[in-house]
């Protein structure tokens, strides 16, 4: 186990597998594509050493929370950061975030470096501004596709990394390069500057329309 007791790590010969409990929202991704190496009845319910390295890589790389992780001992390469950067809209849910992530604080002090994150929506996630599941409890309902008077931002003539900043008290700020897609993965919008909803009453979801003042929306 690592020195963050929330995150628990699973050796093998050919690659290490590393699990962050507070950010797994159980998309169970890895227990449909790779069975025999994720299932919840055995205990340790991850055991790497059951399938081969290339197939247990590309099944983490489908973990949309960045909950998964590895690290190969083979001699072959880890995770590529990816090249262009997504953020899928889930309906009633999060939005998912792939490419090359950078969660920062107001002064912008690095909090996270990764390329997989769930960004919590509801606004009553325990774990902000990452996606704990509290969306299910709160009955948290959005749509997946965005206003029809949403002005789209077309040109992408920002940072390949895109710089995440959630504010006290307020939506997130990214910068940087993205497409925003439906959970189909049709796309809404193209930008490269954009304040998110994350208190949950945003009447232009998932973009803050100031609507965090009005329902007094808290956050550390």
């Amino acid at each position: 186990m690592s020195e963050k007791k929330h995150i628990k790590t699973y050796n093998s010969d050919d690659v290490d597998v590393t699990y962050d409990i507070k950010r797994c929202i159980h998309a169970a991704e890895c227990v449909k594509r790779l069975g025999d190496v994720f299932d919840t009845s055995k205990r340790p319910w991850i055991q790497p050493e059951n399938a081969p390295a290339d197939d247990l890589s590309n099944t983490i790389e489908h973990c949309p929370t960045g909950a998964l992780h590895y690290n190969r001992n083979d001699g072959k390469p880890n995770e590529a950061t990816p090249d262009n950067t997504t953020m899928k809209i889930v309906a009633d849910g999060p939005i998912y975030l792939r490419g090359d992530l950078q969660i920062v604080d107001e002064d912008g002090n690095e909090i996270l470096q990764d390329t997989r994150i769930a960004l919590c929506r509801c606004g009553a996630s325990n774990h902000k501004p990452f996606c704990d599941n509290s969306h299910l409890s709160a009955e948290f309902k959005a749509t997946d596709k965005l206003a029809e008077n949403t002005h789209n931002a077309s040109s992408l003539d920002g940072a390949d990394q895109l710089t995440i900043t959630p504010t006290k008290d307020g939506p997130v700020h990214i910068e940087g390069n993205f497409t925003l897609t439906s959970t189909d993965g049709e796309t809404q919008y193209t930008g490269t500057d954009a304040w998110l909803c994350r208190c949950g009453a945003s009447g232009n979801k998932p973009f803050c329309d100031g609507s965090h003042h009005g329902v007094n929306f808290k956050s550390e």
